[in-house]
């Protein structure tokens, strides 16, 4: 048996550092996968936000006679979020 692969109770007492392992880790990202998936989601983004506020015009009438706690306003900042946080995934793909 061979006791230099074993490792001893000190090193596995100590907690491997996150930034080596995020390092370690970026390196198989090549720059047309970043392309690729930033447009992805911006462009997600983009037919997110305007399905949306197209189906909302289109029902406007029913969601106001149904008198829902939810009205026009509620819902147009719900798909606007969900917008917004597909196009800062999209951002953080490309760049960060």
């Amino acid at each position: 048996m061979n006791k230099d692969k074993v490792p001893t109770v000190g090193t596995l007492d100590k907690p491997e550092n996150l930034n080596s392992l995020l390092k370690q880790d970026r390196g198989e990202d090549c720059l047309p996968c970043r392309i690729v998936g930033g447009g992805a989601f911006l462009g997600l983004a983009a037919y997110s936000y305007i399905s949306g506020q197209r189906e909302l015009e289109k029902n406007q009438a029913r969601i106001l006679a149904s008198k829902s706690m939810f009205g026009m306003g509620s819902r147009r900042l719900g798909i606007a979020s969900i917008s917004i946080g597909l196009a800062w995934m999209g951002i953080w793909r490309l760049f960060l």
